[in-house]
């Protein structure tokens, strides 16, 4: 089931995404859809309406130098043994179709890092790796744009990703998906930059879950960003980056200037 976020230019709601590729609807639902779905009986054409992010998370947790070919391409020589953990705030969150806000004035290396996105959908704390599954709603497309310059200046990476629209998610959150082994594609003005699968992951999802939730509750709607492929890269202003992600769909923003 695809799970979106939606605006026909009222409040957003919640729909489902229904139908083949070029035809698809959105069925509304009332309130939220980590209870039983409940459809309105409302329809609207996917062309018709705008998408904003699938879910506004009260915190994204995000995961460091879990691909080698990453570290390597970052100048590491040891991979981690445990995961990388930072955080970037909810304010940095915006969906499919809004821009990128690029700070000309602080930063002068704004990259792209697409990675899988786990949506979190019941509140819970010191998950066991086998019962990870239990607790996750589903799967989305991320960007974790990073001002690179500002995360080597600074030596934590706070300001480097916690920028206004540095967290686009999107298109909308698949809930049956087996996260194990998907293909992980970001494109930059229509060119292939990143390339990559999920079973490349030093420490995988139910994992990532466990070691996340050992230190914090997880809160329904909660985000973990799991790691981004080798060949990250510089964005520019009027720059149209892709995030793709085999099984969901495709997250796309356009860069702009925020000054």
């Amino acid at each position: 089931m695809r799970i979106a976020r939606f605006s026909t230019g009222g409040s957003p709601a919640f729909g489902v995404v229904e139908g083949a590729i070029g035809e698809e609807v959105i069925s509304a639902i009332a309130g939220h859809p980590f209870n039983a779905i409940q459809f309105t009986g409302e329809r609207y054409p996917l062309a018709e309406v705008r998408l904003v992010a699938p879910i506004l998370p009260t915190k994204v947790i995000a995961i460091g130098k879990n691909y080698a070919g990453h570290v390597r391409e970052m100048g590491g020589d040891q991979l981690p043994a445990e995961p990388v953990v930072f955080s970037k705030p909810s304010t940095s969150v915006i969906g499919h179709g809004e821009a990128v806000a690029y700070p000309e004035k602080l930063s002068q290396q704004v990259d792209f890092e697409g990675e899988l996105a786990v949506v979190i959908g019941r509140l819970c704390r010191e998950v066991p790796v086998e019962r990870a599954a239990e607790v996750i709603f589903g799967y989305t497309c991320a960007n974790d744009v990073t001002a690179r310059d500002l995360q080597q200046r600074d030596g934590q990476w706070t300001r480097a990703k916690g920028f206004d629209t540095f967290c686009p998610l999107g298109p909308w959150i698949q809930t049956d998906l087996d996260p194990s082994d998907l293909a992980i594609t970001t494109t930059v003005n229509g060119e292939i930059r990143q390339s990559g699968r999920t079973s490349q992951l030093l420490h995988d999802v139910p994992a990532l879950v466990a070691y996340v939730s050992a230190v914090m509750t997880l809160i329904p709607g909660d985000v973990i960003l799991t790691g981004t492929p080798a060949g990250v890269g510089p964005l520019a202003v009027g720059d149209e980056v892709s995030v793709g992600i085999e099984g969901i769909g495709t997250l796309t923003n356009r860069v702009v200037s925020r000054d």
